[in-house]
């Protein structure tokens, strides 16, 4: 299991892959390193032979002493002893008569290869002609030999050629460099692995550190933070994952408040409807009062009712489940037709409803979620809006490239430490001000509202504004994408 484990971690690989690659530029170093070294010997042997065939020809060249009575023979000139002193043990040499008869050889010139030698000469006498002599070629088996062809003009009008060889690598350097070669190759690989991997091991600590904080965590410990504060890559995920980190604590938070204020909403008339049960059943009731009870009960159940739709809009906008049938709407119709339905709800508040300069102006939306925006806006208008003449306002307008959508009411206004929470989902400004007050003309709703108009306007690329004045009112605009006027 720890092998598997270690087979396919990504230090494992990496050590790997950094290794290969070192191989192949050490092997092709290697490889450079081999093949100049064979050229740098056949480069030397090649001047070494042609220097040494230069003191052999001076030799041949020299005339013979000889007695008087026959220095008018023709005699095929030598070598001996004494002119060969110069000579090494390596060197192979052999004299050719023009008829290719060999006049004299080294004692172990290879005359089995001298027909194939001739032949490659005949094709190319310019350069010398490299062979490998066989095994059975004492004592220079299986060694790559380099031979030399020169001919040779002499007294008396003859012609000898002289064939001159030795092995490119006298003092068996190549292997000894092979070997080398090969013990370094491996040494390093080895050394290269194992600094690598604890290279790797070392990089990587940081991703270990994130991976065991990531398994600790569980819902109430999303507090803990890595705080590796590296300059580089790593230092850079590490504080992505403790941004991360700061956004769940954030959602679950909210996810928390989420629940405890929708459970509070709903304790509310859950209790109310218990009492009212509790107290018709108590004793006897007149029909008036058992009709009171259920008028109480059934105000309860349509709360509640408005609630769970509003939490399962927000619930569907927040999954993206939400069915959007877009189509193009004129902001300017649909203005007109929320404020009408909502006059009598506006005339029962006592609150004027009207329209203001109404641009016509195409937007690209879904209908019903678009008429559940405006009506959230002017619903909240008309809650908040007080004063002597209590009023609320729609307009509609371009500015291209965005159509807007504007509810000014002139309520009392929004404080502006408030502003930035004011589409956070059960949010209030006045927590002493609920559904259940005493007050009837005390403004109430589910603080749900202004989130799900936001989600509404996200949802079609829009955004939601909001300017507010203490004392003089507050104007929501709600921006979208794509505004052009209609025709």
């Amino acid at each position: 299991m720890i092998t598997a484990s270690l087979l396919h971690s990504f230090r494992f690989r990496l050590t790997l892959w950094f290794v290969a690659i070192l191989a192949v530029i050490l092997a092709g170093f290697s490889l450079f390193i081999f093949l100049r070294q064979v050229q740098v010997l056949r480069t030397e042997t090649e001047t070494r032979l042609t220097a040494q065939a230069t003191q052999f020809a001076t030799i041949l060249r020299t005339p013979i002493r000889r007695p008087p009575e026959e220095e008018h023979e023709e005699e095929f000139p030598g070598f001996t002893e004494e002119n060969l002193f110069f000579m090494n043990e390596h060197l192979l040499f052999a004299i050719l008569n023009p008829d290719g008869t060999v006049t004299q050889k080294s004692e172990h010139f290879p005359m089995d290869a001298l027909p194939t030698l001739t032949a490659a000469w005949a094709k190319n006498p310019t350069r010398p002609i490299e062979y490998t002599l066989a095994e059975e070629d004492e004592p220079y088996e299986t060694q790559r030999v380099l031979f030399l062809f020169m001919p040779i003009e002499l007294e008396h009008d003859l012609h000898a050629q002289l064939v001159l060889g030795s092995p490119i690598d006298q003092s068996h350097q190549l292997p000894r460099l092979a070997v080398a070669l090969v013990a370094v190759f491996g040494l390093t690989l080895v050394i290269a692995f194992g600094g690598g991997y604890w290279l790797a091991d070392q990089a990587m600590r940081p991703v270990q550190t994130i991976t065991r904080t990531a398994r600790d965590l569980g819902e109430h410990d999303l507090n803990r933070r890595l705080n590796l504060h590296r300059p580089d890559e790593l230092g850079e995920l590490a504080a992505t994952f403790d941004s991360m980190l700061a956004r769940l604590q954030a959602a679950f938070a909210r996810q928390r408040q989420f629940t405890a204020d929708a459970s509070h909403e709903l304790r509310t008339p859950l209790t109310i409807i218990e009492l009212e049960t509790n107290r018709a059943l108590e004793r006897p009731r007149t029909p008036k009062e058992y009709e009171k009870t259920l008028h109480t009960i059934q105000a309860e159940n349509e709360w509640m009712s408005r609630l769970v739709n509003e939490l399962l809009t927000l619930a569907r906008m927040d999954s993206g489940r939400a069915k959007l049938q877009l189509e193009h709407l004129d902001l300017s119709d649909l203005a007109v037709d929320v404020v009408e339905r909502l006059t009598t709800l506006a005339e029962k508040h006592g609150v004027q409803l009207s329209t203001g300069a109404l641009e016509e102006s195409v937007v690209n939306a879904d209908r019903d979620y678009l008429t559940h925006l405006l009506t959230n806006l002017i619903e909240n208008g008309i809650k908040y809006a007080t004063g002597s003449a209590p009023r609320v306002v729609v307009e509609t307008g371009t500015d291209l490239p965005h159509a807007w959508v504007r509810v000014t009411d002139n309520g009392p206004g929004i404080p502006p430490e408030h502003l930035p929470h004011l589409f956070d989902r059960f949010y209030r400004i006045d927590e002493s001000r609920t559904r259940d007050d005493d007050d009837a003309e005390a403004p109430s709703g589910s603080g749900l509202g202004l989130a799900i108009v936001q989600s509404i306007a996200h949802a079609f690329g829009g955004k939601v504004e909001v300017q507010s004045e203490v004392g003089k009112g507050t104007v929501f605009t709600v921006w979208f994408p794509g505004g052009q006027a209609r025709g």
